[in-house]
């Protein structure tokens, strides 16, 4: 069966040729114009991956992005728009995109990124080597589902990349990750983003684990390099 791709995008020949593409590629296609459609398509349809404009009529491509996870999708995220200043970036990444790429683009880059964050389901997906729910301070972990439970039972879902990270990380606890394998086991194509993207992603787990993310005692920068992951923190260890 092939994998269903949801194109958000208002310019009509820009949509088709995109879709014309993708079915190339055998991958079946959906076509939403505007936001609000987008996410009538997204709860009625079975989809796979989502590439999404940020500037659509009716609601943008960051607030369709943002209500998607609000509401549980997991669904990665490829944003592909001309909004391509390193905040627009940022901001896509708060709000749960997964990937971001600007206009004009170039299509094999596009297709390759489809692919392999595709591809990265299937790896994300392979767990054996892992317990389904781990511990990270006082919040539970739960790579069938995405979710992350804190003590008081509130839920908060990752992203796929959070996530994809996130489990590179237990995979390799105490060791130095560098930049380079996330972009490798995570991304997985020849066109990387900058690692600046990798840093915004260690971020955003921080903000979810670390007490204080200014002085984080799980997810330990090492400089120059790239990440150490610490399971029981930073203090226990020292201690």
């Amino acid at each position: 069966m092939s994998q269903t791709v949801l194109v958000v995008e208002d310019e009509q020949h820009l949509a088709e040729g995109i879709r014309a593409n993708l079915e190339a590629e055998g991958y079946s296609v959906l076509i939403a114009k505007d936001g609000e459609v987008a996410l009538d398509r997204w709860k009625n349809d079975d989809v796979d991956l989502i590439i999404l404009d940020v500037m659509l009529p009716r609601l943008d491509g960051f607030s369709v992005c943002d209500e998607i996870r609000r509401l549980g999708g997991k669904e990665p995220i490829l944003f592909l728009t001309a909004r391509n200043t390193e905040d627009d970036r940022v901001r896509g990444l708060e709000v749960g995109g997964d990937d971001y790429l600007g206009k004009p683009f170039n299509l094999h880059e596009l297709l390759l990124r489809v692919k392999a964050m595709l591809r990265r389901q299937v790896w994300y997906g392979a767990l054996p080597s892992l317990p389904g729910v781990i511990r990270i301070g006082d919040r539970d972990v739960d790579f069938r589902s995405y979710e992350v439970v804190d003590a008081d039972g509130f839920r908060e879902t990752l992203t796929q990349k959070e996530a994809m990270i996130l489990k590179l990380f237990v995979e390799r606890p105490h060791e130095v990750v560098s930049r380079e394998d996330i972009l490798d086991r995570v991304w997985g194509y020849d066109v990387y983003p900058s690692s600046r993207t990798i840093d915004n992603f260690v971020v955003r787990l921080r903000k979810r684990f670390e007490r204080d993310p200014g002085d984080p005692q799980y997810f330990l920068t090492v400089r120059g390099v790239g990440y150490r992951f610490l399971p029981d923190g930073r203090e226990r260890r020292d201690g």
